[in-house]
């Protein structure tokens, strides 16, 4: 039989680089064709298509110069005849003009379709599927909480990564690490916050909301239940200060005086969380005035300048996108939307007592809260639970759905692992720094008083609601009677997430 390609390519390496990368070549247009003009497959199908398989393609095509070259040097070893120092190319000689339209053509090919394989791989990896679909057990908690989330529809690169080339190779060089850890099971649970490693907010969020544009005033109406047997009601109507009383006046008043572009603001926090912030440090940028604030309860000698870090969206707005809530919010919330019925007797203190245990798996979560549920209203409400057992089959997968949204045993994560810093009921937020503990050298506080960032209009029950008059508002009234002991103290010293 003629032969017409080159003697060296008649060995089983090229051989075998050769069917490699047909195979993977046709594998990926058979594939690509499914994804792109038939939608279906997997979110790992285009792992497959623009990581994988490209792969396999790129180890056949280099198994081929690479079988090429040892039959060379082996045919010149046993001294071959005819065999030169250097590839000879003789267009004249049918076996070198086959092979070399057959490497011109396809190297073009390969070249058009990696740039179109390059293209689409970018795209896939800077996909929310790839970021939250991939390393499915470990990325479920933050993909979950995401689509719940007011960002939902934007992308994860977005935030995590931004514009520009330098932090995209930073964001893939660390991507290889977190590869190589969910491949061996050596990544830690819960997934640690990235807090040092974050990009600046200016940077990220800066690119859709603009700080000099924020509304003067907000009107926020939350809704809780008592952990009484009706599971009474409770509204709190009040106006969030975010900015001044009157829009002109910009960010001279309110909570987001925080990031006027007149002053700055730095701290220190001794760990790494940030949730405690001994130091603060404000400047007026336009009377270049300094003050210096130390707590009185922490210790600040050893704290160093150089770790100060200047204020921003993210020291309060740290958890924008997987905010993991607390039992008492999600149940609160859960009964609001209808999802938990608010008629089944003493049901908001039996779910946040059923969530009170911590289980190694969902599964197991979920079972018990059935069966915590179900006993104990087949025990103290039999007559309900025979007549209408419907409403407490209602109530466990309400409590089990809003549960499935928040906590993930699996891997360890719930709200006390991600702290959330807008507020200060669950955790001290605004009370890191505002606490009355915070003294300058001259003798001004930071001050704890709560009309600096909200006014009450309305609260109480739908039946006893005090309202106050207009431009006016109301002191806070706790649900239980505790007299003044909330002025006295930190609502963190009581509220954990579980008791109501």
């Amino acid at each position: 039989m003629k032969q017409k390609l080159p003697i060296s390519v008649y060995n089983w390496t090229s051989i075998t680089g050769v069917t490699l990368a047909l195979i993977a070549l046709f594998m990926i247009l058979f594939l690509f064709i499914i994804s792109a003009f038939l939608n279906q497959g997997s979110s790992y199908l285009g792992l497959i298509i623009y990581i994988l398989l490209p792969g396999f393609l790129i180890v056949g095509l280099i198994l081929i110069p690479l079988g090429m070259f040892f039959s060379a040097r082996k045919q010149k070893r046993n001294h071959t005849k005819g065999v030169n120092k250097w590839p000879l190319i003789d267009l004249n000689d049918i076996r070198h003009r086959n092979g070399f339209f057959i490497f011109i053509i396809g190297t073009a090919v390969f070249l058009l379709i990696s740039a179109i394989g390059s293209y689409e791989a970018f795209h896939y990896t800077e996909s929310v599927e790839f970021c939250g679909k991939i390393c499915h057990k470990i990325m479920t908690p933050e993909y979950t909480a995401y689509q719940h989330s007011p960002h939902a529809r934007v992308a994860c690169v977005d935030c995590h990564v931004g514009t520009g080339a330098s932090w995209y190779v930073k964001s893939k060089l660390s991507g290889l690490y977190q590869v190589y850890a969910a491949t061996i099971g050596s990544y830690p649970k819960p997934i640690p916050t990235p807090v040092r490693n974050l990009r600046p907010a200016r940077e990220t969020c800066e690119q859709c909301h603009w700080p000099q544009k924020f509304y003067s005033r907000q009107l926020r109406l939350e809704r809780h239940y008592l952990a009484d047997s009706s599971n009474t009601e409770w509204d709190i109507n009040m106006v969030v200060r975010i900015g001044a009383n009157l829009s002109a006046l910009g960010l001279q008043e309110g909570i987001h005086w925080h990031i006027n572009p007149n002053t700055r603001i730095e701290y220190i926090a001794s760990d790494i969380s940030r949730t405690k912030i001994p130091w603060v440090r404000y400047t007026n940028i336009k009377t270049g005035k300094v003050s210096i604030f130390k707590s009185t309860e922490e210790k600040t000698e050893k704290l160093k300048i150089s770790d100060s870090r200047i204020m921003d969206c993210m020291d309060c707005h740290n958890r924008p996108s997987h905010n993991y809530l607390p039992p008492v919010i999600f149940i609160n919330d859960a009964i609001t939307s209808g999802m938990i019925p608010k008629s089944l007797p003493e049901i908001k203190s039996k779910a946040l007592e059923a969530l009170g245990k911590t289980f190694s798996t969902s599964d197991s979560t979920m079972e018990y809260i059935k069966t915590t549920l179900t006993n104990y209203y087949k025990a103290s409400y039999s007559n309900l639970y025979t007549t209408n057992r419907e409403l407490v089959d209602w109530a466990i997968k309400g409590v089990q759905r809003a549960v499935s949204a928040n906590i993930f045993p699996e891997m360890k994560v719930r709200w006390d692992a991600y702290p959330n810093q807008i507020g200060h009921l669950t955790f001290n937020g605004c009370f890191r720094c505002h606490d009355d503990k915070h003294v300058s050298d001259d003798g001004k506080v930071i001050s704890k008083d709560c009309n600096l960032c909200h006014i009450i209009n309305a609260q109480g029950t739908t039946k006893d609601m005090q309202v106050a008059k207009v431009n006016e508002a109301v002191e806070f009234k706790h649900p239980s009677d505790i007299g003044d002991a909330w002025k006295e103290s930190l609502c963190t010293e009581c509220h954990t997430g579980l008791n109501p």
